[in-house]
């Protein structure tokens, strides 16, 4: 298949969603509300064209100067001062529309087109426009007189209006893409989305995508599960085995966990999922490294769990055989994280990942049916990657001998799933860890009190508790 020529954006996932980039001579519409982020973006994809050899001319059809536009933005890491004037041309066409119309704007413009040999030509206003054409005929014209000039100087357009067009406007008709920005107020939080409305020629990802304003500019996190609806790289379904870092718990699933598998272990508060996630992280080396990727506790207090548990997680971490990525629970993007887990995994060659929580990453959804797809797409990359994966997931009951899981969906995705939970025995409250599920191997069913002391985690051997108590605590997993 022929692929068209293409203009890299310069905008963090924009490519991505646009299969390579920007179709080279095409027209797009940038639309959204005043304070979306239009104006960002178009100077964000003008400067780093500018910066890799073309030639931009931004031509404003609003009343604002160009020296205000540049105060704002010189607050980017983007912006350049010194390309102004040189690769890039700031022209005001508001004057000669107020006074002369529609016409005159485009012989304007294609004189500039021509003069400065701009390879981009970037026009803001578009509603000014619109609202100077007698009839959506002359909006038509307007807008193909200067696609025409532009494709024949080979130059690509794009048309910035705070209108919120709809599809059938004479403006999305003519040109080659639209994409819009806005964002969704859910309770007190507002989420920034990208919505690809119409990509002519182009294989984009449409739907909506969060993305957020930094000093950087614009950064656009692509739907993961859109992006990885299958695993980047095939299955390696014969890896081995590797430890748990608990001896007794390796011997109750056969060896250890098949390298690239999943594991999620279910459990209260305090029931020992993450010391027995510590103890499996604990057991990477530099040459196979480990990753935290966590919420709730951060590194340091994670190194002082570690060490009343005697793992050497400390020096691990100065070693660069462990890395911790730790992002407490306020305001975060679901793809967001994602993405930064996997980028990680891929810089640092990671071989071994615990997940501190899934409920973590689950409260940064704003629509909470997304989030088994969501998992879906993120489990299978890192299993692709021969990443070898521990989560955790909590359950609120200490006691309920009906301990809910995930739902079923989710419950699915992974190859084995350990339930952790407490019981009342006369007056100790003891740990009990029941292996439920591990995918295509042999596996020890049976209770287990786990015991969590200086020295480590150990298993005791079933019937240690009584049997009625361990009966009438046998889990029930529900979706």
């Amino acid at each position: 298949m022929e692929q068209l020529p293409r203009i890299e954006s310069g905008i963090a996932g924009l490519d991505t969603l646009l299969n390579g980039g920007l179709v080279a001579g095409s027209s797009y519409i940038i639309q959204g509300r005043p304070g979306s982020g239009k104006t960002i973006f178009a100077n964000q994809i003008a400067f780093h064209h500018a910066a890799h050899g073309g030639r931009v001319l931004f031509a404003t059809l609003l009343s604002e100067t160009h020296e205000r536009l540049f105060q704002f933005l010189s607050t980017l890491s983007f912006f350049d001062r010194e390309r102004i004037g040189r690769e890039m041309q700031f022209v005001s066409a508001f004057d000669t529309l107020q006074s002369e119309g529609l016409d005159e704007v485009v012989k304007l413009l294609r004189r500039e087109i021509s003069r400065q040999k701009a390879s981009v030509l970037i026009v803001d206003g578009v509603l000014n426009a619109r609202s100077r054409a007698d009839t959506a005929i002359d909006t038509k014209k307007f807008i193909a007189e200067l696609q025409g000039h532009a494709a024949f100087a080979g130059c690509t357009v794009l048309f910035l209006t705070s209108a919120r067009l709809d599809d059938g406007s004479p403006e999305h008709t003519m040109v080659d893409g639209v994409i819009e920005l806005g964002d969704d107020l859910t309770g007190a939080r507002s989420v920034r989305r990208l919505n690809l409305r119409k990509t002519r020629g182009s294989g984009a990802i449409s739907g909506l995508h969060e993305f957020e304003i930094t000093e950087n500019g614009i950064v656009i996190y692509p739907r993961l599960e859109a992006v990885l609806g299958r695993p980047s790289v095939p299955d390696d379904l014969d890896l081995g085995r590797t430890s748990t870092g608990v001896d007794d718990v390796d011997r109750l699933i056969g060896g250890g966990l098949q390298k690239g598998s999943s594991t999620l272990l279910i459990g209260p508060s305090g029931s020992g999922k993450t010391s027995l996630g510590i103890s499996f992280v604990s057991q990477a080396t530099v040459d196979e490294p480990g990753l935290i990727f966590g919420f709730y506790e951060s590194e340091e207090r994670l190194k002082r769990k570690a060490s009343a548990l005697g793992f050497g997680l400390a020096q691990k971490i100065e070693d660069g055989a462990v890395h911790v990525l730790w992002q407490p629970t306020t305001e975060r993007l679901l793809d967001a994280l994602g993405h930064r887990l996997l980028n990680a995994v891929r810089q640092k060659n990671i071989k071994r990942v615990l997940i501190d929580s899934l409920g973590g990453i689950a409260r940064a959804a704003v629509r909470s049916n997304r989030v088994t797809e969501f998992f879906t797409a993120l489990i299978g990359e890192l299993r692709a990657m021969g990443v070898t994966v521990i989560a955790t997931w909590e359950i609120r009951d200490m006691f309920d001998s009906n301990a809910q899981a995930p739902a079923l969906e989710l419950s699915s995705i992974f190859d084995n799933l350990i339930l952790l939970r407490f019981i009342e025995d006369q007056t100790q409250l003891r740990r009990i860890l029941t292996v439920i599920k591990v995918r295509d191997s042999e596996y020890d069913p049976s209770f287990h009190e786990m015991v969590l002391n200086q020295d480590g985690i150990r298993l005791n051997a079933p019937g240690e508790p009584s049997a009625r108590q361990l009966e009438a605590s046998r889990p029930r997993l529900g979706g």
